[in-house]
């Protein structure tokens, strides 16, 4: 499982939760961008970290363009992390 390496402020956990309720797309590229609700969420370098460090990826492999956003195992297990604390 991906996943460390990255500092999971609270914004990053509202992103993450954001993802988890199916409202994040992304863009299929090497620095992949996180729009939440239709709009573009105001910290893509914490989005870049999320995505490069395993903790969400497009839901589909080798999309172009936006599509939809998806955690991955180390995304769902650093929001479980949190519920349960």
């Amino acid at each position: 499982m991906s996943g460390s390496g990255v500092e999971l402020t609270h914004r990053a956990m509202a992103m993450l939760k954001a993802v988890a309720a199916g409202r994040a797309q992304m863009s299929c590229s090497c620095e992949p961008d996180l729009f939440v609700d239709g709009f573009a969420c105001c910290d893509q370098i914490t989005a870049h970290a999320l995505a490069h460090g395993g903790y969400l990826r497009p839901a589909v492999e080798g999309g172009t363009g936006k599509v939809a956003a998806e955690l991955t195992d180390a995304g769902r297990a650093a929001l479980a992390i949190t519920v349960a604390a």
